[in-house]
């Protein structure tokens, strides 16, 4: 079996880019939307949870479809 270790270093890279865009796209989502989703979370509001949920997949949509 050989490995080839680019391709996993690669892996590694767009995964950390996912990651990065994520968190970046739910910091420009608060200051966008004028409401305190991380109070609703921790209250459990269920709802401003699909948000976030929400914001999350249509990011890693739109990022896999970049990387592809």
């Amino acid at each position: 079996m050989n490995i080839n270790w680019m391709e996993i270093l690669e892996t590694l890279a767009y995964a950390g880019l996912g990651v990065v865009l994520m968190l970046i796209s739910m910091f420009v989502f608060d200051l966008v939307v004028p409401y305190d989703f991380k109070k609703e979370l921790k209250e459990k509001n269920v709802a401003a949870g699909f948000i976030i949920a929400g914001l999350f997949i249509a990011t890693a949509i739109i990022i896999r479809t970049v990387i592809i």
